[in-house]
């Protein structure tokens, strides 16, 4: 019954937290590297003591890279204003990671396309 709950417990914090930085991304960081990035994801471990935050970033690998600099230096200003923002006890430690999953969904969807483009023209042929 514990394990339930505590997985209940992170679940919801990982919610909140996705929540709100992305709200603190969108109005509180004002850091020009940060482009258009996306919270895909956040996974807080069962102690609540480490927050892997997932992002995917619209645009080239440059812009990429710089987002990644910037969250890396924003990332404890994101942590102190979400001490702020969340009613826990312990704010977890953010890891930012890159989430290329939508760049591969993007790609799968081009390939896609493109066969199907073929087969259309195939058939009008």
């Amino acid at each position: 019954m514990m394990s339930r709950l505590s997985y209940k417990r992170t679940d919801r914090v990982s919610d909140l937290i996705m929540r709100e930085i992305s709200e603190i991304l969108l109005r509180e960081v004002k850091d020009p590297r940060i482009g258009m990035v996306t919270i895909t994801r956040v996974e807080v471990s069962d102690d609540l003591s480490l927050a892997k935050i997932y992002y995917s970033v619209i645009g080239s690998e440059k812009e990429y890279n710089d987002s990644m600099e910037g969250l890396k230096h924003a990332a404890s200003f994101i942590q102190r204003l979400l001490g702020k923002r969340l009613a826990i006890k312990h704010i977890p430690h953010l890891n930012f990671i890159v989430d290329h999953s939508l760049d591969y969904s993007f790609e799968i969807e081009g390939l896609i396309r493109k066969i199907k483009e073929e087969e259309k023209k195939e058939g009008d042929a």
